[in-house]
C-alpha cells in the first residue's frame, strides 16, 4: 500500500510499517516457538487453576453453603441461554478479531480513541442484552441491594449525607442496602444526581454504567501513549475492547468506578509527560477524579499503586502538588457535607462481618478471588501477564510497570480479606487494564488470543446467569 493511502486514513506510516518495533515477534524462530509454548502453558495452567478452584468451591458449597455463591468462584447460576444480544455479541467479536488489529493501526489517533470507546460499549451492551433489556441492563441496579432504590432517601441531600454513616451498620433503624452501605456516598449520589437531571430509573443508570465503564478502553490508550509509544497503545486497543470483564461492566456500578479511576490515571500520565500550562490543568483534573474515586469505593485507595507506577514511568513527581491539592479539595467537600471517609470505613468493616463476609471462608477465597480474575481478564491477559516476569521494559515500559502495579493492587485486595467473592465485579478498576499486557505476546498470535478473549466472554455470558 502507498503512503498516501495511509495518510488518507489519518494514520502514520512510521506507526504502521511492517515489522518495525521490538517485541517477541522479532526474535529468532527457536525463541519464538519456545515463547509461544510458554504462553499456551500459562493459559492452560490458568484454566486448570480455575477448574480446580471451581471444583473445590462446588464441594464446599454443597457441604456447608458457606461460600454463598451458586457457581463458585463466580456469583452466578448455571443457566445456558441465548438472548437478543447474542447476534450482536457474535458480530462484534468477529469484527474485532478479524479487523481490530489492522483498523487500530490505520485510524488516526483521535478516531481510534472514539472507535475503541464505541466498540467497547457495543461489546459490553451486546453481552448485557444476552440476558435481555430488563434482566441485563435496566433491572441490574434496581434490586434491593443496589443504589437506585435508595435514591428517594436523598430527597434532602445534606441531611442524608450528615447521617450517612449512622445507617452503615446493620440492625439499626433505616440501615442502608448492602451496596450503598458498602461504598462511600459518592456512589449513590451519582444516581441521585442522574435522577435530579431527569435520568432516573434502572435503564438510565444501567446505560450510564455501560458508557462510563467502556471508556476505560480509551483512557488506557491515552495513558499508554503518554507514557510509552503510540505503537504500543495501538497494539493494545483490540484487547482493551474485547475483554471478558465487559460481562460485569454491563451493568454494575463498579464499571462506572473503573471509568473514573481510569481517567484519573490517564490525566495523571498527561500531566507527567507534557509541558506548559496544560499539565497543571490535567493534574488538577486527575486529582479531582482521584478524590471522587476514593469516595465511590473504599477499595479504590489501591489505585495509588498504579498512580505511583505512572509517576515512576514518567520519571517525575511534578504533578503531585496539584493532584494532592485537588483530591484534598474533594475530601474537604465531603467532610463539609458531613461524611468522613476515615470514620466510615471501620463501620463498613463491622457491617461486612455482620453479613456473608463474616461467613465466607478466607482460606477458599484467597484462591477463589484470583480465579475470578482469570475469568474476567481472559486468557490473553494471563499469557501477557506471565511475560511480565521475563520481559525487559524497553518499548513496553508502561505496560510492564502498570501491569505489575495492577497485579500488586489485586494481591493487596485479596490478602485484605475485605473482598471475598464477587471480585469479578468489584475488581473491575484493576482487571480492565490487564488485557493491555497482551501487547507482550507475538504479533503473529494476536488474532488467536483475541479469539480466546471473545470465547471466554461468550461462554461465560451464555452458560451462566451472572448476578450481584
Amino acid at each position: 500500500m502507498s503512503v498516501s493511502f495511509f495518510r488518507r486514513l489519518g494514520g502514520s506510516p512510521s506507526v504502521i510499517s511492517g515489522n518495525s518495533g521490538t517485541g517477541p515477534g522479532n526474535t529468532g524462530p527457536g525463541k519464538r516457538a519456545a515463547g509461544g509454548r510458554r504462553d499456551l502453558l500459562a493459559a492452560g495452567a490458568a484454566v486448570v487453576f480455575f477448574a480446580a478452584v471451581a471444583a473445590v468451591g462446588a464441594a464446599v458449597q454443597r457441604a456447608d453453603g458457606t461460600l454463598h455463591v451458586s457457581w463458585p468462584p463466580l456469583l452466578a447460576t448455571w443457566m445456558p441461554h441465548v438472548g437478543p444480544g447474542t447476534p450482536a455479541a457474535l458480530a462484534v467479536a468477529a469484527l474485532v478479531v478479524g479487523y481490530g488489529p489492522t483498523v487500530a493501526e490505520l485510524l488516526s489517533w483521535r478516531l481510534l480513541l472514539g472507535s475503541a470507546w464505541a466498540a467497547a460499549a457495543a461489546w459490553t451492551c451486546s453481552l448485557a442484552l444476552v440476558d435481555g433489556w430488563q434482566r441485563g441492563i435496566a433491572g441490574r441496579l434496581t434490586t434491593r441491594h443496589e443504589y437506585v432504590p435508595a435514591v428517594p432517601r436523598f430527597h434532602q441531600l445534606l441531611p442524608a449525607l450528615h447521617t450517612f454513616t449512622q445507617h452503615i451498620v446493620g440492625g439499626r433503624p433505616g440501615y442502608w442496602p448492602a451496596h450503598v452501605a458498602g461504598h462511600p456516598p459518592g456512589a449513590v449520589l451519582t444516581f441521585v444526581l442522574l435522577d435530579r437531571v431527569g435520568l432516573g430509573g434502572g435503564g438510565w443508570a444501567g446505560m450510564f454504567c455501560v458508557v462510563t465503564g467502556s471508556s476505560v478502553a480509551a483512557a488506557a490508550l491515552v495513558c499508554l501513549r503518554a507514557l510509552g509509544t503510540e505503537r504500543t497503545a495501538r497494539r493494545a486497543a483490540p484487547f482493551l475492547v474485547l475483554t471478558p470483564a465487559a460481562v460485569w461492566v454491563g451493568a454494575s456500578g463498579d464499571g462506572y468506578f473503573a471509568g473514573v479511576a481510569a481517567w484519573a490515571l490517564a490525566l495523571l500520565a498527561l500531566a507527567a509527560t507534557r509541558r506548559g500550562w496544560g499539565p497543571a490543568a490535567a493534574a488538577i483534573g486527575s486529582g479531582l477524579l482521584f478524590g471522587l474515586a476514593v469516595h465511590l469505593s473504599y477499595g479504590l485507595t489501591l489505585i495509588a499503586l498504579p498512580a505511583l507506577a505512572v509517576l515512576v514511568c514518567a520519571r517525575t513527581a511534578r504533578p503531585l502538588p496539584y493532584v494532592l491539592g485537588a483530591a484534598g479539595a474533594v475530601t474537604a467537600l465531603f467532610v463539609a457535607c458531613g461524611f468522613r471517609w476515615w470514620s466510615a470505613y471501620p463501620l463498613l468493616v463491622e457491617r461486612y462481618y455482620q453479613g456473608v463476609g463474616g461467613v465466607r471462608p478466607y482460606s477458599y477465597w484467597l484462591f477463589g478471588d484470583p480465579a475470578t480474575v482469570v475469568a474476567a481478564a481472559g486468557l490473553a491477559s494471563v499469557a501477557g501477564a506471565a511475560r511480565l516476569v521475563r520481559r525487559p521494559c524497553g518499548e513496553h515500559r508502561a505496560v510492564v510497570l502498570l501491569g505489575w502495579a495492577f497485579l500488586l493492587a489485586i494481591a493487596a485486595a485479596d490478602l485484605s480479606g475485605m473482598s471475598k467473592a464477587e471480585t469479578e465485579r468489584i475488581w473491575l478498576p484493576f482487571t480492565l487494564w490487564l488485557p493491555a499486557t497482551a501487547v507482550l505476546l507475538p504479533r503473529r498470535d494476536v488474532r488467536g488470543w483475541l479469539a480466546a478473549q471473545a470465547v471466554v466472554a461468550l461462554l461465560l455470558n451464555h452458560l451462566l446467569l451472572t448476578g450481584w
